[in-house]
């Protein structure tokens, strides 16, 4: 993680969260090299925007009940982040603060009708089902 000028990284502020993955990779080698094993898999995580702030419905518009909703799409964004051929990606869990879960809960109350929803619960338990992984 870069560091944000202040002397920190983007996960040393309080109420930061992360959405992360599994990620499963290969290496293609050119002609006359070869590798053994040629796929490998790691985790990738990717910040998670600010509520309220441009971009802070991943959730909504990329999982479904805590697993993506288009896994094609995310091995693509996967591939250029990393800049290897991607051969799966699966959702992990939205690694946050308490801080974090508190100011998305209450962006999501602002407008349930957005999620077709009745309650923070229901939005919380339809897109990130129990992939919520709150850290002290």
């Amino acid at each position: 993680m870069p560091d944000r000028g202040d002397g920190t990284s983007g996960t040393d502020r309080p109420g930061s969260a992360r959405y992360v993955f599994g990620v499963r990779f290969r290496l293609e080698p050119a002609k006359q090299y070869s590798v053994d094993p040629s796929s490998f898999e790691t985790t990738l995580a990717r910040e998670a925007v600010s509520p309220g702030e441009d971009g802070w419905l991943f959730f909504r518009d990329h999982l479904w009940r805590g697993e993506l909703g288009d896994e094609r799409f995310m091995r693509e964004r996967a591939e250029a982040a990393l800049g290897v051929p991607i051969e799966s990606v699966d959702f992990r869990e939205l690694r946050t603060e308490q801080a974090y879960l508190d100011a998305l809960e209450d962006e999501i109350a602002t407008d349930l009708d957005r999620f077709n929803a009745g309650s923070v619960r229901e939005v919380r338990n339809k897109y990130l089902g129990s992939s919520i992984h709150v850290q002290k």
